[in-house]
This record gives structure tokens, sequence and C-alpha cells, in this order.
């Protein structure tokens, strides 16, 4: 499709003008960063790969009644999505202690922990993303106590689907971030879920080596990052071969 125009660009995604009135299409780059953005690399087929998983995982959502602001996907780095007012929260959910858990409490990294937790970050990039308490939220006016109880549902329910996705492909989901929009529905305002579910948002290490399969390769310099997310997609079944190079050509089909 030709592109239109660009409403915003972040660390890994573009996001544009939608063909349609309260649509945008979401465009994945290969570019990786972390520790707030010091950190930055171009890795080619990364989005490709995340495109692709992230469409895997919102459809199975979908499925189950969980809305999703995913459309369709458009072709290789391409998603239509719905447009919403995104709510500047990002909703962790944590099973296995890990980054800045085991840092802030002293936690062995790999410990399971006693049930899943959820914690609530502030989407501020100059500050951080910042960890707070529902009663800042509620302080602030950044999400309704209503929003906070639908988002808190919906986050444990994805959590229990994408544990049993992934443990039927060998993995452990460790833990995943997760945020929403608002959208209206006629008169009715809702929640529905935003952004993507990929190895960029998620934790995942294999069932049995507890090798990392996820964006911890690129912050911890283990290297093979792109080889890792494709193997991600191959257990799920999107793949069928582990050539990140042969995906990354092809994004031209849809």
């Amino acid at each position: 499709m030709s592109r239109r125009k660009k409403i915003y660009e972040g660390k890994a995604k573009i996001l544009y003008e939608g063909p349609e009135p309260g649509t945008i299409v979401q465009y994945f780059k290969d570019d990786a960063t972390a520790f707030n953005g010091e950190k930055h690399a171009t890795l080619e087929g990364k989005g490709v790969l995340n495109n692709r998983i992230s469409e895997h995982i919102m459809l199975g959502l979908q499925r189950i009644g969980i809305p999703t602001h995913f459309i369709k996907r458009l072709n290789m780095r391409e998603q239509l999505i719905r447009q919403c007012e995104i709510i500047p929260l990002e909703i962790v959910v944590r099973n296995v202690a890990a980054g800045s858990i085991s840092k802030r409490l002293g936690i062995e990294e790999g410990q399971p922990l006693p049930r899943p937790i959820v914690e609530y970050y502030f989407k501020k990039d100059e500050l951080g993303d910042p960890m707070i308490s529902e009663e800042h939220i509620n302080a602030f006016g950044w999400a309704a106590p209503h929003e906070m109880d639908e988002m808190v549902t919906t986050a444990l329910r994805v959590n229990d689907f994408l544990s049993g996705l992934f443990t039927g492909a060998g993995i452990r989901l460790v833990d995943f971030k997760l945020e929403f929009g608002r959208v209206f529905d006629g008169e009715m305002q809702r929640v529905i879920l935003a952004d993507e579910i990929s190895p960029d948002s998620c934790r995942l290490w294999d069932m049995e080596s507890n090798e990392k399969l996820d964006k911890d390769r690129f912050r911890r310099d283990l290297g093979n990052v792109t080889e890792a997310y494709a193997e991600v997609a191959r257990r799920l079944g999107i793949m069928r071969q582990n050539n990140v190079v042969a995906v990354a050509n092809d994004e031209g089909t849809s």
C-alpha cells in the first residue's frame, strides 16, 4: 500500500495514517534499543519477526475474547490497527524473577515467584519509565479505577494464554509488558490491548537450558538476537525454517 502521513515514530515502530478513518498502519523497524535508548543497533529481520509473532499472538487473544487493536497484517512489516488513545502506563506481569525485580528485591534471577505479580510503570522515556503504584495512577488520573480493574484482569488472562502457548513450544514465559488504549464503540468507551507482544516485550527462556530467546540477548551482548527471535517464531509454527535473511527478503508478500 502507498505510505500515508507519518503520525509517530518510536524506538521500534512507526505509525502512519491508515487508509480509513480510525485506522493506523503500524510499521515494525529493525532498530533495537536498550537502557532507555542509550544502546542502539539495527538488526536485519527483527521487525519482520516481531510483526509475525505479534500477529500470531494477537489473533490468538482475539479468539479467546480479548479485544485488541489488531485488525490484520498488511505485509511482512506492517499491520493495520485500530486507532486508540494510548493510556500512559505499562502493565508488567512477572512469573519468574529476572531483570529489575531481582535487583530491587535481591531475588535470584530464575527463581519462580509465588504467584504472578503485576507491576505498573509510567510511560515517560525521559524519566526512564519509572515504577509507580496504583495510588499514583488514581491521584494523577492516568486511568480510572474501572479501567485499572479491566487492565489487570486482562493482563492476567493474557498471562494464562501466553504461558500455555509458550509452554507448548518449550519456552518459559518469565515476564512481559502490555500497553492499553481507549476506543469508542458508539457512545461507549472501552479499553483494548494495544502495542505489540513479541520477544521485544517478553522475557522468554528455553525450558530446558534457560537460554534467553528475547531482547535480553541484545541488552546483555549475548549475540544472535534475530536468530533467537526466529527460533521463537519457528517453535510457534510461524516459520518453517530458522532463516532470518530469507524472511527479511520476503517482506513484499502478504
